[in-house]
């Protein structure tokens, strides 16, 4: 988890120290309710509402939703360009050409990252996506560059086959959708977990050979839509701001019944509003509420096995290569940077 967390600090932003404050802030909220061990209440502010914690789909809503509406609604001034249309719905030999090195990259990134418990799509998405606009060096992404497109669709899908190995090998769910599928099979009284390959391998191979028959499904439904999907573009801001907001808060109200939940969306909204206007990313601090939870349970279940005996988190080999390669990941990209400025100007000179 620790590991994660320095990847996902380091190629998320060109300022690391504002990833890692996001994730500080992500794992911060985490700590919000009920201490499973101790049974004492933390920082709940003595609302009821805040004893089970903040919900995932709050945060989720409020960071994403609704600070892109509030930054939608800051730019509704501008109005949209047109795009002129190319003509044709396929791509062409030399754009498949300038995607493959991207798409193969992005979809390692992506089933490692899907791998990892509750990173999931979104995190493979934006971790593909900047580490693809690192190596190019190139200033067209956002702009037209179709790396920018094929890099975190390539993660995308690749994330959502990754997360399936901790659900099927661990019963950890890997993802949200994960998460319900476990939720599901665990109403038919079947338990995700290595048992499951012996028990139940119809399931498993059936789930893998979904996920091989969706991938090729989803190439021979989107090829026919690409013109129904360009078209979703053209819907005007007056229309799609409100839909996204009452969209936003069914989902959040559905899940408690409460207007609280709607408040703290809205807070949480306005919140991550102020940290995209001060250039902060969302991923990290998603991340660092997803890992909190089970950073601090297995953080406390170590120290309980020790004896309060810090040397237990580096003792084993596993440990020790996780840890250095956190270390790398933090000091390695800066001196890089550093050696390739420094080349440079020596060239110029």
């Amino acid at each position: 988890m620790v590991f994660a967390i320095a990847c996902l600090g380091s190629m998320m932003s060109h300022n690391p120290l504002k990833s890692f404050l996001a994730a500080l802030i992500g794992l911060g909220m985490a700590t919000v309710g009920v201490d499973a061990n101790t049974g004492v209440y933390r920082f709940t502010f003595d609302s009821v509402h805040l004893s089970d914690g903040i919900q995932f789909v709050v945060v989720v809503i409020g960071l994403f939703s609704v600070s892109e509406i509030l930054l939608m609604l800051e730019s509704t001034s501008g109005g949209q360009k047109a795009v002129r249309a190319s003509g044709r719905m396929m791509f062409n030999m030399k754009e498949a050409a300038t995607v493959t090195g991207a798409t193969l990259r992005s979809s390692f990134i992506g089933f490692f990252v899907g791998v990892l418990p509750g990173a999931g799509a979104t995190i493979a998405s934006a971790i593909a996506y900047m580490t693809e606009k690192k190596i190019s060096g190139s200033d067209q992404f956002g702009k037209g560059d179709i790396r920018g497109v094929a890099a975190p669709e390539a993660a995308n899908n690749a994330s959502a086959c990754g997360s399936f190995i901790p659900m099927l090998t661990l019963g950890i769910p890997g993802s949200g959708t994960t998460a319900v599928m476990v939720g599901a099979l665990t109403l038919y009284n079947i338990t995700p977990g290595p048992a499951m390959f012996v028990e139940q391998p119809d399931i498993v191979w059936g789930l893998i050979a979904a996920l091989l028959i969706g991938n090729v499904m989803l190439l021979v439904m989107n090829i026919p839509m690409i013109n129904v999907f360009a078209r979703m573009l053209t819907i005007p801001l007056w229309f799609l701001v409100p839909a996204i907001a009452a969209i936003s808060a069914v989902g959040v109200y559905a899940v408690h019944s409460t207007t609280f939940d709607l408040l703290l969306m809205v807070g949480l909204g306005i919140f991550g509003y102020i940290l995209r206007k001060m250039d902060f990313p969302m991923s990290p601090l998603i991340l660092g509420f997803v890992l909190g939870e089970m950073l601090e349970q297995n953080l406390r279940r170590a120290l309980s096995i020790s004896n309060g005996n810090m040397f237990i988190l580096w003792e084993s080999l596993i440990c020790k290569v996780l840890l250095v390669l956190a270390i790398a990941v933090l000091v390695v990209p800066p001196i890089w940077k550093r050696w390739r400025r420094h080349r440079l100007k020596l060239a110029e000179e």
